[in-house]
């Protein structure tokens, strides 16, 4: 995927909220730190990269969270709780966890172009195949697999 797709995955409102953490941000180093006798000796450029490029951190911050939350719901998982676990999870387990145990992509059911979740082996909609499965426990196989893993069964040499 592209990295332009995979940033529209980021929704709008966590946008918004980069750039208000980045203002408001901005506006309190600009009074906490503008007033400071030391910092009044830097140059102006330095004063104003201080105050105008320290603050950029909440940018990529805000939009890692949100993007979690964008892609937990384009895949059909509960977007708030993860987002959540990634945000109060000290260290970045949480959105580590996240990404090793996340669900697969909806993919698009051939029969009846309706998107399914990634996970399913059969069509919701309309039952159609959407990937190799057992014929006796209808559990989804590998095509490589000589047995289901699940029940057994000696497969077919073409699944």
């Amino acid at each position: 995927m592209s990295f332009r797709r995979e940033l529209s995955v980021i929704p709008k409102p966590a946008w918004v909220i980069a750039c208000i953490l980045y203002a408001g941000f901005a506006i309190l180093i600009h009074f906490l730190v503008g007033s400071d006798p030391q910092m009044s000796q830097w140059p102006l450029i330095g004063q104003l990269a201080f105050q105008l490029l320290v603050p950029l951190f909440m940018f990529p911050l805000v939009a890692f969270y949100g993007y979690i939350f964008g892609d937990a719901r384009r895949r059909g998982m509960n977007a708030v709780g993860w987002m959540l676990l990634a945000l109060f999870v000290p260290y970045l387990i949480g959105a580590i966890i996240y990404f090793c145990i996340r669900d697969p992509l909806p993919i698009e059911c051939q029969s009846c172009h309706t998107a399914v979740l990634g996970r399913f082996t059969f069509c919701p909609n309309c039952g159609q195949a959407l990937r190799p499965y057992c014929p006796q426990c209808g559990k989804g196989v590998e095509r490589d697999w000589s047995n289901c893993a699940h029940c057994g069964t000696k497969l077919p040499a073409k699944v």
